[in-house]
């Protein structure tokens, strides 16, 4: 047996025990998939909450505390700390696509499915339309914002499965941020390139070797990192090459950054989850929305161009809740779209010429090295989606009148932890780049990377609070 499957550790048990336990883990997705189903279609049946709807008393209340208050911003924290195990064992489109997939028609995977632009272009996509319909408020919106992408996974899994996950591979509006997150995680399944080979000649424990079927349709030979695996140990003790283990959490980005950067992991995380996404936290909160939209409305009346006014919009397309007394005109509407992409280009454009002024630091503009040191921004990105997400949890524990105090310090000290992770992070990454008798260069060039936190910075200060003054 190969010296990557002597005296197994703990982890490495643990990995074998998901191998041989595929069947409890099926059972944990459909258990999941059934409580997924049961949150988004119950309440969007129900009538709304009224005001004196609470947490434990109301459906609807209660499943926008589990999905947005609880849920999401846990799944993302869940990437660092473990990787991609939601993907693997509990996601309930993953489940259902590669449960589809499995009575499908199999055709080859076309190229326009494959575009790589599609992490970033769906989740700008659902993280607009998001706020278009209020996602975080109304079941409906969750319906068919949630329910909308699952059902595209099934169809997807139907029409080019083969019991693989083709949505969650390419369509997925999270994978490119799950992908982004994994590179953090602190173990992994590790291939001993050794063994591998050794396997071809003498097998498995000297027998036949039996294939995987990877779902995620992660080669797995070639599987360096955490970014793309689902975690799933089904190819645990493949080959007796393959083991989950520890390793640091900087050595994804440090070592493989280079071989992994591409321009469209640097847009998710430049005008995504750091512009995007801050755009779609902030302009619910922001006065300067409330003024701009002052503005172009006293503009309209002036002119006599009144139909901008109205609030005859359907709910898909944007908030129409009368009885809530939350309607979106078709000016509101336009302002919340222009608002979350004129933010998200400027942070976005601003950390990208930052970027690009340090990397030329490292002797010489090169691409490659801008992509790899935007990555080291993915801890501070990672939190402050975080932090913009369990904004709903910490607004929903205040109307059940939870002691918040504690709050304020634990967004300063999350955000704190991620900048020296990302600062420490920069530092290793240009330490790549320049050798130490010119280490003149990466300070200038770690000068450049700490300006670039600063602007994160300023974001989730406005947020939480420069617009509450």
């Amino acid at each position: 047996m190969s010296d990557v499957l002597n005296r197994p550790g703990r982890l490495q048990q643990a990995g074998q025990w998901m191998q041989q336990h595929g069947s409890i883990i099926r059972a944990i997705q459909w258990v999941v998939v059934l409580f997924y189903a049961f949150l988004i279609l119950v309440p969007a049946v129900m009538p709304l909450p009224d005001n004196t709807a609470h947490i434990w008393n109301n459906l609807t209340v209660a499943a926008q505390f589990v999905f947005w208050g609880i849920w999401w911003p846990f799944v993302l924290l869940s990437m660092v700390m473990l990787g991609r195990v939601w993907c693997g064992v509990l996601c309930p489109e993953g489940a259902l696509t590669e449960f589809a997939s499995k009575f499908g028609r199999g055709w080859a995977i076309p190229r326009w499915l494959r575009w790589g632009g599609w992490p970033f272009v769906a989740f700008g996509i659902t993280t607009i339309y998001g706020q278009m319909v209020s996602v975080y408020q109304y079941p409906k919106a969750v319906l068919l914002v949630l329910g909308g992408s699952t059902l595209g996974a099934m169809i997807i899994g139907v029409l080019y499965g083969r019991e693989k996950r083709v949505w969650c591979k390419y369509l997925c509006p999270v994978n490119g941020v799950f992908s982004l997150l994994a590179r953090l995680a602190p173990f992994h399944f590790k291939v001993n390139e050794d063994a591998w080979r050794k396997s071809y000649k003498e097998g498995e424990h000297g027998h036949r070797v039996i294939p995987v079927n990877c779902a995620p349709l992660v080669p797995l030979r070639a599987m360096k990192g955490a970014s793309d695996c689902h975690m799933c140990g089904r190819c645990s003790g493949h080959r007796d090459a393959i083991a989950l283990t520890w390793r640091s959490p900087s050595s994804e980005i440090v070592k493989l950054g280079d071989k992994q950067a591409n321009p469209w992991d640097t847009a998710l995380v430049l005008y995504g989850l750091l512009g995007i996404a801050i755009g779609a936290f902030h302009w619910s909160v922001s006065p300067w929305f409330i003024q701009l939209k002052q503005i172009f409305a006293g503009w309209l009346i002036d002119h006599n161009i009144l139909w901008p006014l109205d609030t005859n919009a359907p709910w898909f397309l944007f908030t129409h809740y009368p009885e809530q007394n939350d309607v979106f005109s078709w000016l509101d509407g336009s302002m919340v779209i222009g608002y979350i992409v004129v933010t998200g280009l400027v942070y976005g454009t601003a950390l990208l010429g930052l970027l690009a002024a340090g990397t030329r630091m490292l002797g010489g503009f090169e691409f490659t090295r801008l992509h790899h040191l935007t990555q080291a921004l993915i801890p501070v990105a990672g939190v402050g989606v975080f932090l913009g997400l369990s904004a709903t949890t910490v607004s929903l524990l205040r109307a059940e009148h939870v002691p918040l105090w504690w709050v304020a310090d634990l967004r300063l000290g999350l955000l704190g932890v991620a900048n020296l992770w990302s600062g420490w992070l920069a530092w290793r990454v240009i330490g790549r780049y320049v050798p130490g008798r010119v280490m003149s260069r990466g300070v200038a060039a770690m000068l450049w990377f700490v300006a670039a936190l600063a602007v994160v910075d300023s974001a989730w200060y406005l947020m939480f609070w420069g617009f509450s003054r």
